[in-house]
């Protein structure tokens, strides 16, 4: 199954550094960006979480909620989150329940292997648990602009 745009988002529910959790039922009412990523403190996860730590203050101010999500355990993302000073949560979807609903659990390929990963894909939700907008395969060069642009329209 593939999720598309006005599509209801598949509820979760996660542990996150901190010790906490965070689920889609606990962020009714809120814009939430659900942005899935290989690993932490990576070339790439990291300019794309600092990215969103950037621009955290407009997202705020659009009541939008930013989630990170890999499979990298909670002390994990406890390092890269004080590491890079991230202000938004950072979900361990140790299992990969979430990647499977989201479509974020992908065949991919490098230097002629393939295996098992997370595609880099980002999820505009609306208040009422809509999927907005939908980016896949994400080029992070400018992609935090484009998901800012898209909250803001809605």
């Amino acid at each position: 199954m593939t999720l598309e745009a006005g599509q209801r988002a598949p509820d979760f529910e996660m542990a996150t550094d901190g010790g906490g959790t965070v689920s889609l039922a606990g962020l009714a009412g809120r814009k939430v960006v659900l942005y899935f990523y290989p690993k932490d403190d990576t070339p790439g996860c990291t300019r794309e979480a600092c990215g969103f730590r950037d621009s955290h203050p407009e997202f705020a101010g659009l009541d939008a909620v930013v989630v990170g999500v890999s499979k990298d355990s909670t002390a994990r993302h406890d390092r890269f989150k004080a590491k890079h000073d991230l202000p938004f949560a950072l979900a361990a979807d140790l299992d990969g329940s979430v990647c499977e609903a989201y479509g974020t659990w992908v065949e991919k390929s490098m230097y002629g292997r393939t295996f098992m990963g997370i595609e880099r894909a980002t999820f505009l939700i609306d208040e009422t648990g809509a999927i907005r907008r939908i980016w896949r395969k994400v080029r992070v060069n400018g992609h935090v602009d484009s998901v800012l642009e898209a909250a803001r329209s809605l």
